[in-house]
């Protein structure tokens, strides 16, 4: 266990609770989901730069190179991605056929997963968080 972890694990919305790292978080993905989530975890992991670490930050896994790259999560019908609004600006066109939000992007567990768009716009954050300098720990990220 690392410094400053709980051994308790905190409940959050509809009574699940939050996983303490991405190995506890994996076994809570909803089976439907589950399929779809392993594709995006690998596609944005093989897109991120070789060092870059897994997380969790607010409650899901992210990937740490320079500060937090992206978010991604798993929910019963879709997985979001977590590119952040810059990202999902720079890439509003391709995005279209996709449920999006500021800074979140919907990909529905029903339909195949635009592995190139995601590693292009992992890419994409990577340069954006590079050109930035090297992040300030922040204590919750």
């Amino acid at each position: 266990m690392k410094k400053g972890e709980s051994r308790k694990r905190v409940r959050v919305a509809k009574g699940r609770t939050a996983a303490r790292n991405v190995e506890e978080y994996l076994t809570a993905i909803p089976e439907s989901a589950r399929g779809t989530f392993t594709r995006l975890r690998a596609t944005v992991r093989a897109a991120a730069p070789k060092d870059a670490t897994e997380t969790i930050s607010y409650q899901i896994p992210a990937l740490r190179h320079n500060g937090i790259l992206v978010w991604y999560a798993a929910f019963s019908k879709h997985c979001s991605l977590f590119p952040t609004a810059s990202v999902i600006t720079a890439f509003k066109d391709e995005l279209k056929d996709y449920s999006t939000s500021k800074g979140t992007v919907h990909f529905r567990i029903d339909q195949p997963l635009p592995t190139r768009l995601i590693k292009r716009m992992v890419k994409a954050r990577v340069r954006d968080r590079e050109s930035k300098g090297p992040s300030t720990p922040r204590s919750k990220l």
